[in-house]
């Protein structure tokens, strides 16, 4: 193995690879588009620090929506207040919570952003008042003024965002290298190495945390895995990857991604992916329970599993031969769903990406995700990934 891959590495230590098979993924490169530089963090302790200071500032209770005040001053415009049961310090609603608060009681959240805070004070404590789940719950924060960062139904079950950080880091450190899983290397277009090892910088980092929500994507990119032959004889080489997110203001629910694949771009563009599996929990009452017993040790499972079922998995999809006849061919796909035209792309796609007809389970599941990979609809490309991992765990 470890003769295999040295004679697959450029001098510089990168591993050619082949990014024409398998699944692109587009998630991470959609957070790294849109994550300014006071969301990036550069290591795992970092994020950990900067999301755990804020529950530790945080605190939680359930109220009456109608004990609820909302102020407002007309020398301000722009700001309202609101005074909560027990207490006379004012709280400033973030855009965040402002939102939620609205939604909640029924009230149009643009229309009120747009009125003088006075007037919109107004008809938010009207809503307040007549709300009938009559009790909410509050995320208050203290950091020089006090700020309400989300309001919920009381049943919501908040993960706190350092807790799924904590998950992570006693799998993977600090995610720097100090244990197998970092932050990922890059893939170089121009010569098609995918190099591992790159300085952790802004540009380069996979670890972001907003006042919403956080998220995180690792690799295990410095431990390749050979799961077959390429055409021309070379390995073709998958590693090990996982992204999770969560907010705990209830922007999004919580969730865990596990894949091989096989580069990472500089546009944090996910190559080559396989055995693509996602769990994802509700903030719902029992959300805590679920992620302590099912969320968590599926990650733990995950970093610590052995490879051998994946690439036993690819070892039989290569070997079980489906068609031997271009009708063969056709048959096979039109059974399992695809379109006369689908079918036909896919038959000529492996053509001019193997440079010979498909045969082998492993050859149409190629096939069917590179046609996916053009489809401009979402919901036609997910219909043929399912199909084509559908027909992969089957061969498996």
């Amino acid at each position: 193995m470890t003769q295999v891959l040295d004679a697959t590495r450029d001098r510089s230590g990168g591993i050619k690879v082949d990014v024409s098979r398998g699944e692109r993924i587009g998630r991470v490169s959609s957070e790294w588009f849109s994550r300014p530089a006071d969301e990036r963090y550069l290591s795992l302790s970092e994020l950990f620090a900067a999301v755990q200071i804020r529950t530790e500032r945080s605190r939680t209770r359930t109220v009456e929506s109608a004990a609820i005040r909302v102020e407002a001053s007309r020398d301000d415009t722009e700001r309202l207040s609101l005074v909560l049961p027990d207490t006379d310090t004012p709280i400033i609603p973030t855009h965040w919570s402002f939102g939620q608060l609205a939604s909640l009681v029924g009230a149009p959240t643009a229309y009120l952003r747009q009125l003088p805070a006075p007037l919109a004070g107004i008809n938010l404590q009207y809503g307040l008042t007549s709300h009938r789940a009559e009790q909410v719950k509050t995320l208050e924060t203290e950091d020089g003024r006090v700020e309400l960062r989300a309001v919920t139904g009381p049943d919501y079950g908040r993960i706190f965002d350092h807790e799924l950080v904590a998950a992570v880091q006693r799998i993977a450190g600090n995610g720097t290298g100090d244990t197998r899983w970092k932050v990922p290397g890059v893939l170089d277009w121009s010569t098609r190495v995918y190099n591992p090892r790159v300085d952790i910088t802004k540009d380069t980092t996979t670890l972001y945390a907003s006042d919403r929500d956080v998220f995180l994507f690792l690799v295990d990119d410095l431990n390749p895995i050979e799961a077959g032959r390429l055409p021309d004889g070379s390995p073709d080489l998958y590693f090990r990857g996982f992204y999770c997110w969560n907010s705990e203001v209830g922007a999004k629910t919580l969730g865990i991604a596990s894949f091989y694949l096989r580069a990472v771009c500089q546009n944090r563009n996910l190559w080559g992916v396989e055995d693509f599996e996602e769990i994802t929990i509700r903030h719902s009452k029992y959300a805590a329970s679920r992620f302590a017993h099912e969320a968590a040790p599926a990650l733990a499972r995950f970093a610590n599993s052995s490879s051998v079922p994946f690439v036993n998995g690819i070892k039989a999809a290569r070997e079980r031969i489906v068609a031997r006849t271009d009708e063969d061919r056709s048959d096979f796909l039109r059974k399992r769903g695809l379109s006369k035209a689908e079918a036909a792309k896919v038959i000529e796609t492996v053509l001019a990406e193997e440079g010979r007809k498909a045969e082998s389970v492993f050859d149409f599941v190629q096939g069917i995700t590179a046609v996916a990979r053009d489809k401009a609809h979402q919901d036609a490309r997910l219909d043929l990934e399912a199909r084509a991992k559908k027909l992969l765990d089957r061969a498996a």
